[in-house]
């Protein structure tokens, strides 16, 4: 009959209600592995990001939140990004392939900064976009025949559009370059004969080819210079010149493995910085179209400066109209199988979306060797987190029944122990990763929820205390609640912290142990008691 008041409980029936909720909750949402365990327990890997230069604290929030904010978009769910110092962040994910780990390193090297350039002058920037509006081609990329195609649609602010309008005023049938990252004080060197063979399709000739090149990449003083190699590399000497001439405005060059030694090693000594990309990257993507009845040659993409799309401006958008949609298209590469292109389509278009929602960060970073977390090392750390929970709770219901030696207690000491673990064990596990952190703060809780427990059984079970069954637990949540306030309060700096990063599973798992202890376990402990000791009348 106890078991039926029990029931009747609503503090007992709570809590079964959410251990019901949570169970459910778990099969539809937790995947294979029911909850997301953190690298230390299944294996995974640690990509070190080095930092420009050291940041306040505040720089430092901002870009983990950034980059958190975009690898989640991706589909990086568990992945978690840890600032260490002010000069170096953590982006620790669990064990996925090579290909995976290479599009997380491509997500967190990409600064973030987008630009709409019309005729050398900004007309979009990153600011420009409305949040939220964002929206990918996804799964479904558009195929026809042996060409497939990706696209990013987003809408901009009121006042960009104005300004939008405003640039590109009389500018119809003029490509509208839109670029990610375009590089600042670069200098792009080119092999001649990936000209020719790009160019061969539209019966053009590099004179052609190179004038579409300097218009895309003009953009007022930030021009990007293009110097273009023999496959002899005589004209080596006049290339080393001109990267002598200009070291003081530009510092970096965009190069492929093939460039001759001799420039290559030219440049390393004028000290710049050498950002090798593949021959595909490097080679511009040129489209044909008509002026009238003269035939025009531009570049639709170029990936080694940035340049996604060059989309035409037709003259209904040229004419001071303003218009708030925009997409970004792209294509995949020739020479992939369909399947190959269908995933490249959609990875892209995930990526530019990821990129563009995250935000521009706020601080170059350079990503340096990856390091891989053996699973084999998580499974002991598996194995003694469980057998560290199972000594806390045994240490704790001993404690208990020993004190009061009635061995009624340890039973519903056990329940509500183990129901309080697996409430913080899904919460966290569904949302976000159990980590050694996180199992320490279970362990923490179970060790400080002793007090709790015999705070309440002192109460129900004093003998000098006039007071009712009711009050006497009263009594006893009274001091219990003021407890947790203080605990949360102490807490809630390790949630915000940027630089004790590491431990912010172990305050998650402490918040939301003494949260729940005192406002449904706990009460439950106290209903099981009071039903089991209350005298006639109570």
């Amino acid at each position: 009959m106890k078991i039926l008041a029990y029931l009747k409980d609503f503090r007992f029936s709570f809590l079964l209600a959410l251990i019901a909720a949570l169970v459910i909750l778990d099969a539809l949402y937790g995947g294979p592995n029911i909850l997301h365990l953190g690298v230390e327990f299944i294996g995974g890997t640690q990509i070190p990001v080095r930092l420009e230069h050291s940041v306040d604290p505040g720089t430092m929030s901002t870009l983990i939140t950034t980059l958190q904010s975009r690898l989640s978009t991706f589909g990086l769910k568990q992945v978690t990004v840890e600032g260490i110092g002010n000069s170096q962040v953590y982006v620790i994910i669990p064990s996925v392939s090579p290909s995976e780990i290479n599009g997380t390193i491509s997500l967190i090297q990409s600064q973030g900064v987008f630009q709409g350039i019309v005729n050398g002058k900004e007309a979009l920037n990153g600011t420009s976009l409305l949040s939220g509006s964002l929206q990918g081609s996804g799964s479904q990329p558009l195929i026809s025949g042996s060409n497939v195609t990706w696209a990013v649609n987003f809408f901009i602010t009121q006042d960009a559009a104005n300004k939008f309008a405003k640039v590109v005023f009389g500018q119809a049938n003029k490509p509208l370059y839109l670029f990610l990252d375009r590089p600042n004080g670069a200098v792009v060197l080119l092999n001649a004969s990936l000209l020719k063979t790009s160019g061969s399709q539209f019966g053009t000739n590099q004179t052609a080819e190179i004038k579409a090149m300097q218009q895309a990449t003009s953009f007022g003083n930030r021009t990007i210079p293009i110097e273009i190699y023999s496959a002899d590399s005589g004209n080596a000497n006049s290339i080393l010149t001109f990267l002598s001439a200009n070291r003081d405005k530009y510092g970096e060059v965009i190069l492929t493995s093939g460039t001759p030694k001799s420039i290559v090693d030219g440049a390393s000594s004028l000290n710049y910085s050498l950002r090798y990309t593949s021959a595909q990257n490097i080679t511009p993507s040129f489209i044909s179209s008509f002026s009238g009845t003269s035939q025009v040659v531009a570049i639709d993409a170029w990936p080694a400066i940035g340049l996604l799309s060059a989309p035409v401006l037709s003259p209904d958008v040229t004419n001071g109209s303003t218009g708030q949609q925009y997409q970004i298209t792209g294509s995949a590469p020739q020479g992939l199988s369909l399947s190959e292109k269908e995933q490249f389509a959609i990875n892209q278009s995930s990526k530019i979306v990821s990129i563009l929602n995250g935000g521009a960060l706020p601080v170059h970073v350079t990503v340096e060797v990856p390091t891989t977390i053996p699973p084999t090392l998580g499974q002991r750390f598996e194995f003694i987190s469980g057998i560290a929970l199972l000594i806390a709770i045994i240490a704790v219901s001993g404690t208990v029944g020993l004190r009061y030696r009635k061995a009624f207690l340890i039973g519903p000491i056990i329940f509500t122990t183990l129901a309080e673990l697996f409430i913080i064990g899904s919460i966290i596990g569904l949302i976000g990763t159990i980590d050694l952190a996180a199992v320490a703060g279970m362990i923490a809780v179970i060790g400080t929820g002793v007090d709790a427990q015999i705070i309440i059984t002192d109460e129900i079970l004093s003998k000098s205390n006039e007071h009712g069954m009711k009050l006497r637990l009263n009594d006893a949540f009274f001091v219990i609640w003021a407890d947790a306030a203080l605990l949360v309060i102490a807490m809630m700096p390790l949630m915000f912290s940027t630089s004790l990063v590491t431990i912010i599973g172990f305050a998650e798992s402490t918040i939301l142990g003494v949260l729940f202890g005192a406002f449904v376990t706990r009460p439950a402990y106290g209903a099981m008691l009071t039903h089991h000791y209350a005298k006639p009348g109570e």
